[in-house]
């Protein structure tokens, strides 16, 4: 049951400018994201944490690289504001006796894209924010005691993956699961080979979907950090085509992303078939979260077909290609 605005009354309290406020639910996946409205005409947006799903130092760890991002880079990306106490990080206290964490944001302007129409530019953007994104990665010197999860092929593919067991999600049949189980075996073998060298293996963002954008005109800012992470550099391309592997345009999208990457100076995009193998695998992750979060209204929307979909990706995958050149 998601959490309304009576759940998070005690929250407002934390904050100085949110005095007199107003809560608004617009967003329920991991966690609840409540719009609040001010008397003196401002706007924030209220992030409450999902229970037992990021610990509170990988939330503050989380905001210390976001609070970097937008000091060392020119990546749009948004800014938590300290409480009363001066801490980014709030707890509160549930009308059930429970405790939930909170992060305030300022509500920042731009819509997510629908996904309709060409996409090429805003994928251009996207391959250009990953690079630079990358770049800090490398030479950041990540505050002692940072921890954010690691997404490997054992956090996506064993059945105790870090986003539930991809086996037992809606539509994966005795038939189909055959098919998965083989290309699990195959994106393993395949990952071991790549390795995880510092050229190819760091922290990201992991979650560069078109949900996570707000778009207004030209302008693209990157949101939701929530499940930054250590993953395969190449992982944020297949993160960026989450819900839409199978568009007929992939080809030219993978193309923008590539040569948006390689705009910034010293950053080489993957290879083709480093991407598809990252692709396979956020699909897999994704056919998981699907399964583990079906009271979502987000899993709810993308679940027709999703495994159909995926079945047949495996099986282009397991021939050879998913996308030609």
């Amino acid at each position: 049951m998601p959490l309304s605005a009576q759940d998070i009354a005690a929250a407002l309290a934390l904050w100085p400018e949110l005095t007199g406020g107003t809560a608004r639910l617009v967003n329920h996946s991991e966690n609840h994201t409540f719009r609040i409205d001010t008397p003196a005409r401002r706007s924030f947006s209220l992030r409450i944490h999902r229970r037992f799903y990021q610990s509170e130092a990988a939330i503050r760890s989380e905001l210390d690289w976001l609070t970097a991002i937008a000091r060392e880079t020119d990546v749009p990306v948004p800014q938590p504001i300290p409480g009363l106490d001066g801490a980014v990080l709030q707890a509160f206290a549930t009308p059930d006796g429970g405790q939930r964490l909170a992060v305030l944001f300022p509500f920042l302007p731009g819509s997510e894209p629908d996904g309709a129409g060409r996409l090429d530019d805003l994928f251009t953007t996207l391959g250009r924010y990953a690079a630079m994104l990358h770049h800090h990665a490398r030479t950041w010197a990540r505050p002692a005691g940072f921890e954010r999860p690691t997404w490997q092929a054992q956090s996506i593919l064993a059945p105790d993956g870090l986003w539930g067991d991809w086996r037992l999600s809606p539509d994966v049949d005795a038939q189909s699961r055959v098919v998965l189980e083989s290309l699990s075996d195959r994106l393993t073998e395949r990952l071991a080979a790549y390795g995880t060298g510092a050229d190819r293996f760091g922290l990201i963002h992991a979650d560069m979907r078109l949900g996570n954008l707000l778009v207004e005109g030209d302008h693209v800012t990157l949101i939701d950090f929530d499940d930054c992470g250590f993953c395969w550099f190449a992982y944020d391309f297949a993160a960026a085509i989450s819900f839409h592997e199978t568009r007929a345009d992939m080809p030219a999208l993978r193309a923008a992303w590539c040569a948006g990457y390689a705009s910034v100076p010293n950053m080489t995009p993957p290879s083709a078939e480093v991407l598809e193998t990252m692709a396979m695998l956020r699909r897999m992750a994704l056919l998981a979260w699907i399964g583990s979060h079906g009271e979502t209204q987000l899993a709810q929307t993308h679940r027709p077909g999703f495994a159909a979909g995926t079945l047949e990706l495996a099986q282009r995958y397991m021939r050879g290609r998913i996308w030609p050149d």
